[in-house]
């Protein structure tokens, strides 16, 4: 017998120890790979519901001058999001995900920029928090906003019942003393009771299990950024530390409900076996998931404050590393001044990116070649200002403007759900800018590509100018493309020109992607199909047409 209880225990010993061995290896590798991997864009590979979770932080986190969807698919911020992302933890992806679609409205990048920069020049320290969040790690593919939700649906969270129950078990054993066999039937009575019982209540609560697990990982976390003793991050751990002590009553006996082997015979071990067991009659860990629960409702909110934190911190390490990826490459946003003045800015995603330069006080109107640049250089402008005032990082040498509120219209589509033409669609996404620019808050830079494209020429030439000033009236700086030559000429006064060109010859076409002052002079849609091969006659025909009404101001149709 002794020898059976050895060798059980040490079985028991060899499979701890070989679990802490599995936990030291894994850690190794991590630190191995995070500091190959710095100074590189982040290798992570998503899978389609990867990111099914990470807007929700931003969802419960409305604010005045976040950027809508419109603008958001615009921009093709999602990319944007991934390459920003070298967050190892739910918490700090949803916060970087909230933190771009909020761009500051005014100067608070204090804290931030310091913690930013003391991660980047310390390395050990990067890898410490780092490995923290990477414990952390993930809940699932849902936002831990969304399990909490889900938790309203728990229907009865009471424990008098279950009281009740030990209570007569023990009265029973009592009973057994003075008649053993009433006692006992009674005591195996309950106790199947409690059985069956215990195999309902725990199927109906084991979808939450996955909530409290994560909340425990995150409060836990705390004691490991108390381990930090880096001045910058004092204050933030401080409180950590003051609202993880709100959780204690969490926290303490949480291994009953949330061991790695909770699920019933989980496990070979005799001692996990006998646990389960001692549990279905008992009902311990409902009990305890059930005063957890009435625990994490009441303090919500304090959860919702360790998120916050936690996730900003992961951020900033993200920010860091994004700004290792790009060294020599990026700029400290300053906000000064009433014009939008950008240096050799370049677009994150685009290898090998020209870099081009703009100063404005007033709207910008873009012309130039089909396939120039034009579309690219809006975004470029448009994601490094949701860039200064949300990571406080701009790809290029200088930028400098005041805060703004950022909206776009450009990559729309026909709303079939709704019934709604391209036109429709358009012309309500501009819209809703004019609105917005009508509220109070900060100026509006608006980004808008191919102005009513959906439209006849001469009306949109005539409603194009119309909105185009309408903007400037009430106080938007507008960044327009379009291939509208005309608008050059009735919008010169109030807008500044600039525009791009490519060379175009009988067998090729290059562009620069540079750009450059004032209206485009030259064109070159007809030539482009003569580069991809049109018949002759088409190409030669559709010239003459063109150059017939420039030279006159009308269509001849002698001239095809």
């Amino acid at each position: 017998m002794e020898g059976l209880i050895l060798t059980l225990l040490a079985f028991i010993v060899v499979a701890f120890a070989l679990g802490i061995r599995d936990a030291l290896n894994a850690k190794k590798y991590l630190i191995i790979k995070l500091k190959k991997n710095y100074g590189n864009p982040p290798a992570k590979e998503y899978k389609s519901d990867d990111l099914d979770h990470v807007d929700g932080f931003f969802k419960n986190h409305q604010e005045e001058g976040q950027i809508d969807d419109i603008t958001w698919n615009d921009l093709g911020m999602d990319g944007v999001f991934k390459r920003l992302n070298y967050c190892l933890s739910a918490a700090g992806e949803e916060y970087l995900y909230y933190l771009l679609r909020s761009p500051r409205q005014t100067d608070d990048f204090e804290s931030f920029e310091k913690q930013v920069s003391f991660i980047k020049e310390n390395d050990d320290d990067r890898l410490k928090i780092q490995t923290i969040f990477w414990e952390i790690g993930h809940n699932s593919r849902y936002s831990i906003y969304d399990y909490i939700d889900y938790l309203e649906n728990v229907s009865n969270v009471s424990n008098t019942m279950h009281y009740v129950m030990i209570v007569l078990m023990l009265a029973a054993i009592g009973f057994s003393f003075v008649n053993f066999v009433v006692g006992f039937i009674a005591l195996a009575i309950l106790m199947a009771i409690q059985i069956l019982s215990y195999f309902r209540i725990k199927s109906d609560i084991d979808p939450y299990l996955v909530t409290y697990g994560y909340v425990m990982r995150v409060i836990k976390s705390i004691d490991k950024f108390s381990a930090i003793k880096a001045s910058v991050f004092a204050d933030d751990i401080r409180e950590l530390e003051g609202i993880s002590k709100e959780f204690a009553s969490f926290r303490a006996g949480s291994s009953i409900l949330l061991s790695a082997n909770s699920k019933v015979h989980s496990s070979g071990n005799p001692l996990d076996i006998l646990f389960d067991y001692l549990k279905m009659v008992t009902h311990i860990d409902l009990i305890k998931f059930n005063q957890m629960y009435k625990q994490l409702m009441e303090k919500r909110d304090r959860l919702d404050k360790i998120l916050e934190i936690t996730g900003r911190l992961e951020t900033e390490v993200s920010v860091a590393c994004f700004r290792a990826s790009f060294e020599n490459g990026y700029a400290i946003p300053e906000f000064t001044g009433d014009s939008y003045v950008g240096k050799e800015l370049y677009h994150p995603l685009i290898d090998g990116a020209v870099k081009n330069t703009i100063e404005a006080k007033s709207g910008v109107l873009l012309t130039g070649s089909n396939a120039s640049g034009k579309s690219t250089f809006l975004k470029t402008c448009a994601i490094n200002t949701i860039l200064a005032q949300s990571v406080h990082t701009v790809l290029g040498t200088e930028y400098k403007a005041p805060f703004y509120r950022v909206y776009s219209s450009m990559a729309l589509k026909d709303d079939i759900s709704m019934g709604e033409s391209y036109y429709i669609v358009e012309i309500k996404s501009i819209k809703r800018i004019i609105d917005k620019s009508m509220t109070s808050g900060n100026k509006v830079l608006c980004f808008v590509d191919e102005v009513l494209r959906g439209t006849n020429t001469v009306e949109r030439i005539a409603a194009s100018t119309q909105i185009l000033k309408s903007l400037m009236a009430n106080g938007v700086q507008c960044f327009a493309a379009t291939h509208d030559i005309e608008l050059t000429s009735l919008l010169k006064d109030i807008y500044e020109m600039y525009h791009f060109e490519g060379d175009v010859t009988d067998n090729d076409v290059k562009f620069d992607y540079k750009l450059k002052d004032g209206p485009a002079t030259t064109r070159n849609a007809i030539m482009l199909l003569k580069v991809l091969g049109y018949d002759e006659n088409i190409v030669e025909n559709a010239q003459k047409m063109a150059d017939g009404f420039l030279k006159s101001g009308s269509w001849e149709q002698s001239t095809c």
